[in-house]
């Protein structure tokens, strides 16, 4: 089953969707060029507000003013998207068409790379319990991996979730297909930057866009994403890439945007300045290219951890250095710092109007 990009069968919502077509490993389309976008994010005019209380998926009002030369009807719409951080690079997304996203999640033990004697992360918010429950949550439409290495494509988490859900569509960076390929996982997709995939079934369109290189130069670069509901209504965007890495003239020529941007804010450095994680000036520059209405800083250098690598990673910059960066570049983006386990609600109105010919 085929759209303008390219779409895989995922008929209703959950975890156990029913066994997928066997041609769900066709190739993807290239959805993009400078010229023309034939699936860019769409974005309906904001008035930003947010909303710190629990509200439903969507929800939607229409009014109507009687005018000199005729009726004008204003239409105007609210929706609201909840993202509940889940640390390290780990979310769950649920857009205002109730679609939900796993991303990059670490659920199962630490995150040590297989060699813990030099690295040994843990949690510092949420429980062995909570990670549980999130594993065991029947209500997750897509997988979604950005990068190769184990602090996005977790092995001991993706063992078990695959042997839960074989059926869980995923969405990955091809770098990690030595990895995911031997899962049980039977809906996988693999995009390169540039290309994009429909999910069909719950409707999401899902933009790879180009992250870190993690290698030498000419290896293919890791993943970041633009996450935009389908249909007709209410489809504010994500952008995601949990290093603060980018191609800006990717993002500038392409004219992409994002309603929402998730991105490191503080810098993660090695030795020799080699920068890990960036953000900061970084970050404010990524903010002004796709002018979001909610920037939402995400701490992935905040766990609890031991190994030699420990004493070798320092920080540069803090969130309340960068707010006040982006308060200059960007001031009517609001930054809504998530709580760990905690969902965040972000909150749209979105308005438009036409005049009616007089009776």
């Amino acid at each position: 089953m085929q759209s303008s990009c390219r779409s895989m069968a995922a008929a209703g919502h959950g975890l156990f969707p029913p066994p997928p077509c066997p041609s769900i490993f066709s190739k993807p389309r290239h959805c993009y060029s400078p010229s023309r976008s034939t699936c860019s994010p769409r974005r309906s005019p904001i008035i930003i507000r947010s909303s710190s209380t629990e509200s439903s998926s969507s929800s939607s009002s229409s009014s109507s003013t009687t005018t000199a030369t005729g009726t004008r009807t204003s239409i105007s719409s609210s929706s609201s998207m909840k993202l509940t951080y889940l640390e390290f690079n780990g979310w769950i997304w649920e857009l205002q068409n109730g679609f939900r996203i796993l991303v990059d999640p670490i659920l199962v033990g630490n995150l040590d790379f297989g060699v813990p004697w030099l690295f040994d992360g843990a949690k510092k918010s949420l429980t062995a319990a909570d990670s549980s429950g999130i594993i065991r949550d029947p209500k997750v439409d897509l997988l979604l991996i950005t990068q190769s290495l184990d602090d996005h494509c977790h092995l001991r988490t993706l063992k078990e979730l695959s042997a839960m859900a074989p059926g869980l569509p995923v969405v990955t960076t091809p770098n990690a297909q030595p990895i995911v390929s031997k899962l049980p996982f039977k809906q996988v997709t693999y995009l390169e930057p540039g290309q994009c995939t429909t999910v069909d079934g719950g409707g999401v369109t899902v933009l790879a866009t180009a992250g870190p290189v993690l290698g030498p130069p000419w290896q293919r670069p890791e993943n970041g994403y633009i996450v935009t509901p389908s249909g007709s209504g209410n489809n504010n965007s994500i952008y995601y890439e949990p290093h603060c890495v980018y191609d800006a003239a990717f993002l500038r020529d392409r004219g992409l945007r994002a309603d929402v941007l998730i991105t490191p804010v503080v810098k993660q450095l090695l030795p020799a300045n080699f920068t890990l994680v960036s953000g900061q000036e970084d970050a404010v520059e990524l903010a002004r290219l796709l002018r979001p209405a909610y920037v939402v800083p995400m701490s992935n250098g905040e766990f609890d951890a031991k190994g030699l690598l420990t004493a070798v990673i320092t920080t540069q910059g803090t969130p309340l250095a960068f707010k006040a960066l982006l308060s200059q570049a960007l001031p009517q983006a609001q930054v809504m710092e998530p709580t760990p386990g905690v969902p965040l609600h972000l909150q749209f109105d979105n308005t438009s109007s036409s005049v009616l010919a007089a009776d």
